[in-house]
């Protein structure tokens, strides 16, 4: 045995000394890392399955673990992700930190033998993709990314009845939105105005470079470009991953973009307002606009084709054919489809079979994300290689 294959048994022997096969009624042991708002939401969803204990908790503010404590009383506390994945009890591990550490947190899951819920966007560069990739590959583990429309009925019903069937006919441009979305504008509260003794700021920074502490880069982390893409990866990785599993296509040719921070100017590097062009091989282009100001609001997709268009959002979808006099065929919704997409992790956690976003699914689409974001930043049109992941020279 090779040198190369010498350490890939290795690294697969050392990841599966930790797992545990899961039956049909084991409850899985659950680990969080991130306890932010939208990481105890999930972690609750998890908990209302009544199929998960979670036995673990992580962040780098002791507050946050004390406030998700109240809902998980078993759970021990860690403030380093690398000692919650010590506990070998552990079968699975919800990743809902600042985009900055999801990957590595979620390598040091994979290499530990665990199946992985991350949120999105996967990444925070194309180049972290594929090694995530690699880690769920070479230790066989689940790793699905939080693009819970994979999972939402509307979605997939929408899908089935009006672009699997070719109802839309040709498609040749899919405009997505999400304007208003007030996250984005968040102030630190005053109790953050200087650190907290239990708030480790150097670990909140990790592979980032130092800067002295700042109230708003901690608790508005979306709005810089060191810790997350901004709008980009926030939201339209959400809507370009609905594009990419209608269309069936994930390889964008090229990106353009424009927009700047044209009025908070609060000190926020990701843009208050933002415009993103993909063009795909099979003659069709995607765009995205958002802006944080208040006076348009909303967030859909509408894919528009040669016979009619298809407008859906998470609250429902709206079919309106070409024909002349036509009348919409509208189709509410109320789920939350993060409940079906938790449902699908646990169900693969079980059958090994790849989840609906799939961690490739989910470097795809942040991928085509993150090329919205450096055609902003470098101000120009770039030309991509899909097939080797490059941008290619001017």
């Amino acid at each position: 045995m090779n040198r190369r294959n010498l350490m890939k048994s290795a690294a697969a022997m050392s990841a599966a000394s930790y797992m545990r096969v899961l039956g049909a009624n084991d409850r899985v042991q659950l680990g969080l890392v991130g306890c932010g708002d939208r990481g105890e939401y999930v972690m609750t969803v998890f908990q209302k399955s009544n199929q998960v204990d979670v036995s673990a908790v992580c962040d780098i503010y002791g507050a946050k673990i004390d406030k998700v404590q109240q809902k998980a009383t078993a759970a021990k506390g860690f403030s380093d992700h690398r000692k919650l994945l010590e506990h070998k009890q552990l079968d699975a591990v919800l990743i809902a930190t600042p985009d900055h550490w999801h990957s590595t947190t979620a390598i040091d899951a994979l290499n530990a033998g665990k199946d992985v819920y991350v949120e999105k966007p996967l990444t925070l560069t194309i180049e972290e993709g594929p090694p995530i990739v690699k880690a769920a590959r070479v230790n066989n583990r689940i790793c699905q990314v939080g693009m819970q429309q994979r999972s939402g009925e509307n979605y997939l019903q929408a899908k089935k009845e009006y672009i699997d069937s070719g109802k839309l006919g040709k498609i040749t441009t899919a405009r997505t939105w999400w304007h208003g979305n007030t996250y984005h504008l968040r102030k630190a509260p005053q109790t953050l105005q200087s650190r907290p003794s239990n708030l480790d700021w150097a670990r909140f920074l990790g592979p980032v470079k130092w800067r002295d502490y700042d109230p708003q880069q901690y608790f508005n982390f979306r709005a810089y470009l060191d810790f997350g893409g901004g709008q980009v990866t926030d939201l339209f990785t959400h809507w370009i991953d609905v594009v990419h599993m209608f269309m069936n296509e994930d390889n964008p040719v090229s990106a353009s973009a424009a927009g700047c921070v044209y009025h908070y100017k609060d000190g926020r590097t990701a843009p208050d307002t933002i415009n993103v062009l993909l063009e795909y091989p099979n003659q069709w282009v995607a765009t995205f606009e958002a802006t944080l100001a208040p006076g348009i609001r909303g967030a859909a997709v509408e894919m528009c084709g040669t016979e009619g268009k298809l407008y859906i959002t998470r609250g429902g979808f709206e079919f309106l054919s070409a024909e002349r006099n036509a009348q919409p065929v509208k189709v509410p919704y109320t789920k939350d489809q993060t409940i079906d997409h938790v449902q699908n992790f646990l169900d693969c956690c079980r059958s090994r079979k790849l989840p609906n976003a799939d961690v490739q699914i989910g470097h795809r689409s942040a991928a085509a994300s993150h090329l919205g974001n450096i055609a902003y930043v470098q101000k120009r049109r770039l030309n991509y290689n899909p097939d080797r992941e490059e941008i290619l020279p001017l």
